[in-house]
């Protein structure tokens, strides 16, 4: 059974802020009430349809102890509630669902950071093959990808880099993906066709706002340099690059993507923030991340999560025991999902368990 105290309470918060939405309130409160309102409007319905299906269910009980209820009515009533049963229990898992915590970052953008680990070019070529697996399901769900830092590997790929992913729900569908991702593969410089192991680590933070994180000016240290490498003679002659150290946290981010002093600070600072922001929740939430150590793994970069076995077309996701022969297809981003939908369900199915306790 469903806690009905609790759900009638969530019917009774959604007439309250119905009512004072009414009243015209000020501009903050309004903007505060409406998301809230967006927030409850789903779970709202799922509770106003399991409250109708349990009065249908109700009459029909009542139908068949009726003694005046004949053979024929009876037999329609009996088909009648199995449905109606079958409906209502389908329901009561979709609410059980939608009344689990919510993780406040999960609707939030996402920063993505990939970097080479054991294997030297092949981490890197690897590296570069996660990255755009990231990036094409990004795409197909509409997503934006922008590169915010990279370096690239001498033999392709990259030893590192950064993006930033945004989109509605990025995080809550990314966030299980954080850990060392290991590939077993032949790589294209091998001549005695021999399968090397390499990995790459695979690390995702939300986005962080500024109201999320309060970052004081006299925290930070900022650098401007000329940005290295590659780009041609401008980079070479203004001093584009930002290194921002803060010194509360020894937290140090260097960007130089982009020509503009201006648009590499503001790049820099988004992600000092959202590692900022990652590390606050990680030690000030210690229940979520005790979660997500009974269930999917901690998202340590340190934990081994994944291997890409290419000899077989195989890929082995370790927290869950998943197998799949579709490396293929998910290695171009195609069918990441069939990866993630599981993970998030593993999830789920451990948090239900947690609350029924």
């Amino acid at each position: 059974m469903l806690p009905n105290d609790k759900l009638n309470l969530i019917l009774r918060r959604h007439d309250e802020i119905s009512a004072r939405l009414n009243q015209q309130p000020d501009s903050a409160t309004f903007i505060a009430l409406s998301r809230e309102m967006a927030e409850l409007d789903e779970l709202v319905g799922l509770i106003r349809h399991y409250h109708s299906l349990n009065a249908q269910v109700s009459d029909a009980k009542a139908l068949l102890n009726d003694p005046q209820t004949d053979a024929d009515m009876r037999q329609m009533v009996e088909e009648e509630l199995t449905s109606l049963e079958l409906a209502t229990t389908d329901l009561e898992a979709k609410i059980r669902l939608a009344l689990l915590p919510k993780d406040a970052a999960d609707e939030k953008s996402a920063i993505l950071e990939v970097r080479a680990g054991t294997g030297g070019d092949e981490a890197a070529i690897f590296a570069g093959d996660l990255f755009r697996m990231y990036q094409r399901y990004a795409e197909s769900r509409g997503w934006r990808v922008e590169v915010m830092s990279m370096s690239e590997g001498t033999a392709g790929g990259y030893k590192e880099i950064i993006a930033e992913v945004n989109g509605k729900g990025v995080f809550a569908r990314l966030k299980f993906e954080s850990g060392v991702h290991r590939v077993q593969r032949v790589p294209d410089t091998e001549t005695q066709g021999r399968v090397h192991t390499s990995a790459a680590t695979v690390a995702v933070l939300p986005v962080a706002e500024e109201v999320d994180i309060d970052i004081k000016e006299s925290d930070l240290k900022i650098d401007t340099m000329r940005a290295q490498g590659a780009g041609g003679q401008h980079v070479n002659k203004t001093e584009s690059a930002i290194r921002i150290t803060h010194i509360p946290t020894g937290t140090i981010i260097f960007v130089q993507e982009e020509r503009s002093q201006h648009k590499n600070r503001a790049r820099a600072m988004s992600l000092l923030r959202s590692r900022i922001y990652d590390e606050e929740r990680s030690k000030l939430d210690a229940e979520r991340a005790a979660d997500r150590r009974g269930q999917v793994g901690s998202g340590d970069r340190s934990e081994r999560i994944r291997t890409y076995n290419f000899p077989q077309g195989r890929l082995t996701d370790h927290r869950i025991n998943l197998t799949l022969y579709k490396l293929d297809k998910i290695i171009t981003g195609e069918a990441l999902d069939d990866v993630i939908d599981p993970l998030i369900t593993e999830h789920q199915a451990a948090q239900l368990a947690a609350s029924d306790t």
